[in-house]
């Protein structure tokens, strides 16, 4: 069923937990940020098929799938199920990352987001990802948040890869990238 009317007042509750809280709370900000880069992620999977880009022995769109699968354990996490980001999982995007700084010119400045279109939705990804970072991190800073710290790494590691993604998507395409002037 698509709707229970349960939450009609303003109350919520997360897939699996029999707890309810409001929609406004800070679980509920955390736990729709997280939904938001996932979503968005989707579109970066979609928009990757086709295009020739692999990292170590995965291809682009295995790698995303990885993410979002990380992602739901991440957001059950938060909800309180029994879930758990593993040091191995953000040792899979530190690896990813490792091998993408080496195809990438050194990080001198910020670019103007474009080029590739796929490299606009990886940065706008990013971006996203900060957001929902941020969020988790006020949901864990409140009284009933206390979250494990590989989620917190996890995400901070997502942000950093979904930009060498949004970098090597520019390579990969012969997308030069621009950077602000400042004037």
């Amino acid at each position: 069923m698509l709707y229970t009317r349960k939450g009609d007042k303003g109350d919520t509750s997360a897939f699996g937990c029999n707890q309810r809280f409001s929609k406004n709370s800070a679980l509920a900000e955390a736990l729709g940020n997280v939904d938001e880069i996932n979503s968005l992620l989707g579109i970066c999977k979609v928009k990757s098929l086709g295009f020739e880009f692999q990292v170590l022995d995965f291809k682009l769109d295995e790698i995303i799938e990885q993410i979002q699968q990380d992602l739901f354990i991440i957001q059950a996490a938060l909800a309180g199920a029994d879930k758990k980001i593993t040091q191995e999982k953000i040792g899979y995007l530190e690896q990813i990352i490792d091998e993408l700084e080496k195809q990438l010119s050194p990080v001198k400045s910020f670019f103007i987001s474009g080029g590739a279109e796929l490299s606009a939705l990886f940065d706008y990804s990013r971006a996203v990802s900060r957001r929902a970072e941020r969020r988790v991190v006020a949901y864990s800073d409140s009284e009933k948040g206390k979250l494990a710290p590989e989620i917190l790494a996890y995400l901070n590691r997502l942000s950093s890869l979904l930009y060498a993604l949004a970098r090597a998507a520019n390579l990969k395409s012969g997308q030069k990238e621009k950077f602000p002037s400042y004037e």
